[in-house]
Formats: structure tokens, C-alpha cells, sequence
């Protein structure tokens, strides 16, 4: 029986599932959207609320109170760094998400250990669930929520408690199993009900464990809450997915770093009071219940300990709450002149014409009296996010091919406000010394380049076409194959190849700042496989135009030829870069003949 030959449409099934989940839950999941949205929000805003200094030496009392001074003052230099590299706000971001991700998993996690502990039919059932949830690849949880939940926040907290619940329910169930069973036979034999039995015996003796079951899930949340930055979900996560995709090493690493930071301080700060646990079940165990006078010294000791930290976080907080009240009014004040036109929610891809033209016009509308709000995703989620209006602009599909996948899925449900740009090309291209000149003649010298083409992402338009058509096309298919990877390791693989002058052919795209930054040449296409010249689209959700006819007339009138994208692209992505794409379009703005050009864009 050749098995290869039977379909079995698991992934029909599965689309099935999740359209008739997003069709009958529809108020479930936007009742499970407000209550995350909120949480976070409101968690974030109160990490936020005094300067950084305050809050970080707040985190230096923690950590004192946790590990002693020595890693108290580690904590307030590490995040005193976090500020000064620019990072506080997406820090603070990122450490909300973990926050709630992590004690919304442990919520469910470990109530269910507890159950699966005094059920060993229930702990069959659930333990290949939690090997499912735990061994399935993180990206995977991104693509249902999306759908369930939109873009931004929620789909990354929820996708981030689902992967990282598991560990709870198994350490759970792990230390009150191990709990001796003589300990429990002795609570019984005093008459102790089940529910005194589990909380003041086998809780407690259970809890170094437990302890390190809740350490693995917040290390796990802040795994996923980085990756959750591709559909959206903000802080550090957005920083490291765009310096990955815009492969900017020092923005990435600054990202990585804090990253690092966070994910030390909430390690040593669990694993200090699962250390100060276990110490406590150890004594108790080795003392019973007479505690000699250097025990009943060493509690008086961490009391006044406690006592006075809790006080002192007490009294900084007020002082915090009183400057920010102090800055509030003040901002508030300056902020009370904005017209309030409304509020404009862009979603941007990291890709360079994307980034300068999002950032041009968020300054434009903003000096327009509009609110904007970016959010940055792959391209998948943005088109999700616009066709189910939680967003509203997107301002670089590529059409006819790159994004055509896109559109005939969302097209129905999105308005093609306008072309801006119509001289994007998709292209296959090779480093100068390269002694070949179109895509025909690679014939013959597949060894030269192992065999391969070095491409993009699988869900590309240049890869599908790369694939279905330029391949067989120029009768290519049986020396290459197309490596699918990403954008950014095509990049690294460019950029390895020329650094050792070594042959490569990658699949490349107008515009794009490889060609200024590498010595690198396009492959002709005699037989236009490739396709002609795209244009760059302006797309919007369905009804964007008749809510905010203003913007949408001065997108219709928005273009720039060759010579104008390549100014702004190099003023954003090349003199100011990561960080400072603000200070770039302020910049841009000053030249009179770009003044001149938004003036005409703005009247029509």
C-alpha cells in the first residue's frame, strides 16, 4: 500500500474548526479579548506610572528583599541601562505581557496538577494533551489567535499562556505526589479533612517544586512574548522581530539584551523564593513544631526586614504617584490642543519603503490634528487585522504577485485606496564578480552555487513565482532547487557569500538597501518571468474611506517616483536609522521642495 497516495485533509479540518469556532464564539472571544486587553493595559500603565528611576529602585528593594544587596544593586544598574539605551517603554511592555501571561497559566496550570494529583485517569488524559501543547512549535499558537483575537496584544497573551501553561500542571502534580505518603496518613489520622490535608500538608511540602514549575512557565512566557511581536503584540518582541527582519545587528541587540535583563531578574527572583520555600518545609521538618531561640530570632529578623521594604516601596511609590500626577497635568495641558479629528490605526511590515512611508505619514496626520497608532506584524496578520477592522491603513501591498495570495483571500472586505509607487520589481540577483548576466545562463554551472537559489519566506509571491515558474520556466528545475528561509537569512547568506567572494544567486526585490550596501547586480529576465514592474498599493478596511474621507483623498493623492522613495528611504533607514525614524521624517520635512511635495499630496 503506497500511503503516500492516500489524503487525509487533516488540515481541512482543522480550517473547518477554526471557521466555525471565529462564526459561533464570536462573543466568548471578544468578552476573552477585553478582559486581556485590559489587564495588560492597565499593568502596563501602572509599570509606567513613575519615572523609570522610581520604579527601578523598586525592583532594587524586590531583589534586595529576594537575594540580599549585591543583587540589588546588579538590578537597579541593569535596568537603569534598559532606560538609558531607550528601551524602558517597550521593556515595561513586554514585562506586563509576561506578567499576565504567566499568572494566567498558572492559574489554570495549577489548579489542573492539583486534580491530575489525586486522579490518575485524569492525569491519563491530560499528560499527552500537555506533551501536545508543550512539544508543538510556538509560531503555530500565533495563527489561531489571530483569527480568535485580532492583532496586537491579546493573540500574543494567549497564544503565550497556552505554550507555556503546561510546565505548571506537571510540576504541580509532580511535588504533591511526592509528598510522603506517612505525612498525609498521619493529617488523616487526626482527623484532618481532604481540603486542610492538601493546603497545610501537601501544598506546602510540595512547594519547592511548585515553585519550580512556576519559574519554567514565566521563562517560557517571555520566550513567547518575543515571538509574539510578529502579529503585533508590541514591546521588545516588535524591537527584535524588526531589527531581525531589517537585519540591524546593534537595534537587535540592544532588543536581546533587555530581553536578557528581564528574563534574569524574574529567574533569580522566583528561584530565590522556591530556595526560601524548600528552607522552610526543611526546617519544619527537621524542627517540628519547636522552633529554637535562633529560629524565633532569625523570624523576628525577617520581619522587621519585610517590614521595612514594604514601607520603603510604600513610601516610593507615593513619591512616584506624585510626579507623575505632577507630569500628567503638564502634558495634559499641552496635549488639550490636538483638534481630536480621530484616530488613525496604521499596520506596517518591516520592510524599508513600508517603514519611511508609515513613519512620513504618522507625522503627516499627526501636524493634521489626527491620533495615529502603529502597529507593527508580518504581513499575514495585518491583512487579518485590517479585513477585521482593528486596523485601518496599510500602506505597501505589493500587487499583481507579491502580496496577490493576500488579496484574493481579504479582498472582499478591504478598499485599494490608491498606487504610490509603481516601479517595484521582483527580481533574482547575483554579487558583481559573478561572471553571469541573466537567470537563463545559470544553466550549467549549478555546482558553482551548490545547487541552490537562496530565497525568502515560504508565503512569499517571489517565492511561489521563484518556484512555479522562473524554475521550470528557463528549465532550471532539475540543477536548483529554492531554499525557502527568510528574508533575513537570505540576507546573512548574501552577505557571507560576498564577504568570502564566493558565487550565490538570491531572490532579491526593488527597492531594497541590499543594492546600496552590497556590491551586487539584478539577472536579466528575458522572458519576463518574474513579472513586470509592481505597483505599491494603499490598501484600507472596508468603510475607511466614508469615516475619514479627508485622509483617505490625501493617501489617493500620495506618490513618489524613483529618485524621491530612494531620499527618503536613505534619510530614514540609512542616515538616522532604528529608533530615530521620527527625528528622520522631521528632518526630510525641513527640505522645501519635500514641504512642497506633502502640500501638494494634501490638496488633492
Amino acid at each position: 500500500m503506497n500511503l503516500e497516495s492516500v489524503n487525509i485533509p487533516v488540515d481541512s479540518w482543522v480550517t473547518v474548526a477554526v471557521a466555525w469556532m471565529s462564526a459561533n464564539l464570536g462573543g466568548f472571544f471578544d468578552a476573552v479579548s477585553a478582559f486581556f486587553s485590559t489587564l495588560t493595559g492597565g499593568l502596563e500603565d501602572l509599570l509606567l506610572l513613575p519615572q523609570a528611576i522610581v520604579l527601578i529602585l523598586i525592583l532594587g528593594l524586590i531583589a534586595w528583599y529576594a537575594k540580599g544587596w549585591k543583587f540589588a544593586i546588579l538590578t537597579i544598574l541593569s535596568f537603569a541601562l534598559i532606560a538609558m539605551m531607550g528601551m524602558w517603554e517597550s521593556a515595561m511592555s513586554t514585562l506586563a505581557l509576561v506578567l499576565v501571561s504567566a499568572l494566567a497559566a498558572l492559574v489554570v496550570g495549577v489548579p489542573l496538577g492539583i486534580l491530575a494529583s489525586f486522579s490518575k485517569r485524569l492525569s491519563a488524559i491530560i499528560k499527552p494533551v500537555l506533551d501536545f501543547m508543550q512539544t508543538m512549535p510556538s509560531l503555530v499558537y500565533l495563527i489561531p489567535s489571530i483569527i480568535f483575537f485580532g492583532i496586537g496584544t491579546v493573540p500574543g497573551v494567549v497564544s503565550t499562556i497556552l505554550f507555556a501553561m503546561p510546565p505548571a500542571a506537571r510540576m504541580t502534580e509532580l511535588g504533591i505526589r511526592q509528598v510522603d505518603p506517612e505525612v498525609v496518613e498521619a493529617g488523616k489520622a487526626f482527623g484532618a479533612s481532604p481540603a486542610k490535608i492538601l493546603g497545610r500538608i501537601q501544598i506546602p511540602l510540595a512547594l519547592p517544586t511548585i515553585m519550580a514549575g512556576v519559574n519554567q512557565v514565566i521563562m517560557l512566557s517571555l520566550s513567547m512574548v518575543v515571538i509574539a511581536g510578529m502579529v503585533g503584540a508590541g514591546g521588545l518582541g516588535a524591537v527584535v522581530y524588526g531589527s531581525v527582519t531589517r537585519l540591524d545587528v546593534g537595534l537587535g541587540f540592544e532588543g536581546g539584551l533587555a530581553v536578557v535583563i528581564i528574563a534574569v531578574f524574574l529567574d533569580r527572583i522566583t528561584a530565590a523564593f522556591g530556595k526560601s520555600a524548600s528552607k522552610r518545609v526543611s526546617r519544619g521538618r527537621s524542627n517540628g513544631h519547636h522552633a529554637d531561640k535562633r529560629e524565633e530570632t532569625f523570624t523576628k529578623t525577617l520581619i522587621a526586614r519585610r517590614t521595612f521594604i514594604v514601607l520603603s516601596a510604600a513610601a516610593v511609590g507615593a513619591v512616584a504617584f506624585g510626579i507623575f500626577r505632577t507630569n500628567d497635568t503638564s502634558s495634559s495641558a499641552e496635549g488639550s490642543s490636538s483638534s481630536g479629528k480621530g484616530t488613525i490605526k496604521i499596520g506596517w511590515i518591516p520592510w524599508d519603503e513600508d517603514v519611511s512611508a508609515t513613519y512620513l505619514w504618522k507625522r503627516i496626520l499627526e501636524n493634521n490634528g489626527y491620533t495615529v497608532t502603529l502597529t507593527q506584524a508580518d504581513a499575514g496578520p495585518v491583512y487579518e487585522a485590517l479585513s477585521t477592522s482593528d486596523l485601518d491603513v496599510f500602506l505597501d501591498t505589493w500587487l499583481p504577485t507579491t502580496h496577490a495570495d493576500y488579496w484574493a483571500t481579504y479582498k472582499d472586505k478591504l478598499e485599494d485606496l490608491s498606487v504610490w509607487y509603481d516601479n517595484a520589481r521582483l527580481t533574482w540577483a547575483v554579487p558583481n564578480y559573478v561572471d553571469i548576466d541573466s537567470i537563463p545562463d545559470l544553466a550549467g554551472h549549478g555546482t558553482e552555487f551548490g545547487n541552490q537559489i537562496i530565497g525568502i519566506e515560504p508565503g512569499a509571491g517571489l517565492t511561489r513565482v521563484s518556484n512555479d515558474t522562473v524554475l521550470p520556466g528557463y528549465g532550471l528545475g532539475g540543477e536548483y532547487s529554492l531554499v525557502e528561509s527568510s528574508t533575513t537569512a537570505m540576507l546573512s547568506e548574501l552577505s557571507r557569500a560576498i564577504s568570502s567572494n564566493k558565487p550565490i544567486v538570491v531572490t532579491l526585490w526593488r527597492p531594497h538597501w541590499a543594492y546600496s550596501s552590497y556590491p551586487i547586480k539584478d539577472l536579466e529576465d528575458p522572458d519576463g518571468l518574474l513579472g513586470a514592474a509592481e505597483q505599491v498599493h494603499i490598501i484600507a478596511r472596508d468603510g475607511f474611506s466614508d469615516d475619514y474621507p479627508e485622509v483617505a483623498g490625501w493617501l489617493e493623492a500620495f506618490v513618489l517616483d524613483d529618485t524621491q522613495l530612494a531620499a527618503l528611504e536613505d534619510m530614514v533607514m540609512n542616515q538616522y536609522g532604528s529608533g530615530q525614524e521620527e527625528a528622520a521624517i522631521d528632518a526630510w520635512l525641513d527640505d522645501d521642495a519635500n514641504k512642497a511635495l506633502v502640500d501638494g499630496w494634501l490638496a488633492g
